[in-house]
């Protein structure tokens, strides 16, 4: 289904987040890396991006995907790029609240895995009634109509103002 999204919008960041979400859990570390990668490019270097008005109750923000990116990294053995990560990851973060990547900065040190950021469970895409009601094809221009003309054999073909009756 995330292939299909993405497939459909290449832009969409959060697609592409929760796509590497579920390579890492079936442990296709090398995708999970890429997605990451391509769900960072595609925040086109805002902080965040917030889907609600897409109909996502969401808001992606740079240092999850960073921080999400280290996670597959240490599943990698890339503990050096992993630090590194997670130092760019600090700069992304909001001020005064980088305390769950100082833990994670330790956690690397020590060798020891992340777990990466999602989504929360139950989160759906769920676009507005307003919206979903104008993908409906409207007819604009109504059903064709033939008209003859009143006076017998007239070949006249063209358009003429309207004449007494």
């Amino acid at each position: 289904a995330f292939d299909k999204t993405v497939a459909k919008d290449n832009s969409l960041a959060v697609g592409y987040f929760q796509r590497g979400f579920v390579h890492l859990q079936l442990e296709m570390y090398e995708e999970a890396l890429s997605d990451y990668h391509m769900a960072f490019s595609h925040l086109r270097k805002n902080p965040f991006i917030d889907y609600k008005q897409l109909g996502l109750r969401h808001i992606l923000y740079a240092w999850e995907v960073l921080y999400s990116t280290a996670a597959v990294q240490c599943r990698l053995q890339q503990w050096q790029e992993a630090r590194a990560t997670l130092h760019k990851a600090i700069v992304w973060r909001p001020e005064g609240r980088t305390g769950i990547l100082d833990l994670a900065l330790e956690r690397v040190q020590d060798h020891l895995f992340l777990e990466p950021m999602q989504v929360p469970l139950g989160e759906f895409f769920r676009p507005r009634k307003k919206e979903v009601e104008q993908l409906d094809s409207k007819d604009f221009l109504g059903k064709p109509k033939v008209i003859s003309s009143i006076i017998p054999n007239d070949e006249y073909i063209g358009f003429e103002p309207l004449r007494p009756q």
